[in-house]
């Protein structure tokens, strides 16, 4: 949902982390000068996470290469247009918000969303990439106008002028008595006058078949868990909100049983995740999303073969964190 750097430890600490919220600086290798010519490349060994995020936990359950790539790596991945129109539409419907009921029309939202993908590419001024050959800017408007149908059908789904929300895009971490700690952001937290909660998530993709309805609502079963764990509430609902595919609402109503059966999931994830780091041990798994993986040329499923483990990984000169 919302992808960054995670925090790390040292390579040899027995810790996990899948969290993509928040760098931290890594200590430098013992053996490093203090300073180093700015032509040349500082290096730093690969490092232990130390948390869980639901994206980076569905990533190795997916496939445990595809984890290792991306969060012990840190490979870059180049942007995708569907991810960030994703991270564009999710910046509005957070925004709508701010507007008084009664104001939070369709045409509100299609208004922000050219000033909210200004205000993405001034932070990441690589996704111009997306657009490459479209001096006309046709492409960038067929691409935007994808955009505000996602939007347009979120209002056949839910009316924002009924809803206040309690939280929006609102950042959690717990730390579980194992010592894992379970970390993410939740797009919305509506809260009854009876003190009931409900978590919503907005999915821009389409609704999943029935068969794989469970699966999605992991993510809010650990978004659940975690809120009851620095609450003390079990959440009344659990609420995915789909706008691809002519839209769909998904909800789950968890209990207490619910949420302990995923701590001990994410227990035994973690525990998976530990005998990976240290037995180097991260096999691919092939599936239905390999199609869309930006990492085929590294994966043995298509001919390729991994980065040595353990590794260092170069980076800029003065970088803060791996």
């Amino acid at each position: 949902m919302h992808p960054s750097a995670a925090d790390t430890t040292p390579a040899n600490a027995p810790q996990v982390d899948t969290a993509p919220a928040i760098p931290s600086p890594a200590t430098e290798p013992a053996t490093e000068p203090a300073i180093k010519p700015a032509t040349e490349p500082v290096v730093r060994r690969a490092a232990a996470p130390v948390a869980l995020s639901p994206s980076r936990a569905g990533d190795f359950m997916t496939c445990p290469l595809l984890y290792r790539l991306r969060v012990i790596d840190k490979l870059p991945e180049p942007p995708s247009a569907a991810a960030t129109k994703g991270t564009v539409v999710h910046a509005v419907l957070e925004r709508l918000f701010d507007a008084p009921a009664g104001q939070r029309t369709p045409q509100a939202a299609r208004a922000l969303l050219r000033p909210e993908w200004a205000r993405l590419l001034e932070k990441r001024p690589e996704l111009a990439g997306l657009f490459p050959d479209d001096a006309d800017g046709a492409e960038l408007a067929r691409w935007l106008a994808q955009a505000e149908r996602l939007l347009d059908g979120w209002f056949q789904l839910e009316d924002p002028n009924r809803l206040e929300p309690a939280e929006r895009e609102l950042y959690v971490e717990t730390e579980l008595e194992s010592g894992l700690r379970l970390r993410g952001y939740v797009d919305r937290v509506d809260v009854a006058p009876t003190g009931e909660v409900r978590i919503v998530d907005y999915k821009t993709g389409k609704p999943p078949a029935r068969d794989y309805e469970g699966k999605a609502m992991f993510q809010m079963k650990f978004y659940a868990l975690v809120l009851w764990r620095l609450r003390g509430v079990v959440p009344r609902r659990l609420q995915l909100v789909y706008l691809g595919g002519g839209g769909a609402v998904l909800t789950y109503d968890p209990d207490l049983a619910d949420l302990r059966a995923v701590e001990r999931k994410l227990l035994a994830l973690w525990e998976a995740i530990q005998g990976a780091l240290a037995t180097g041990e991260w096999p691919a798994t092939p599936n239905r999303l390999c199609d869309w993986c930006a990492h085929q040329a590294l994966c043995p499923a298509y001919g390729g073969t991994p980065p040595p483990y353990p590794l260092t990984v170069p980076t800029a000169p003065g970088a803060g964190g791996l």
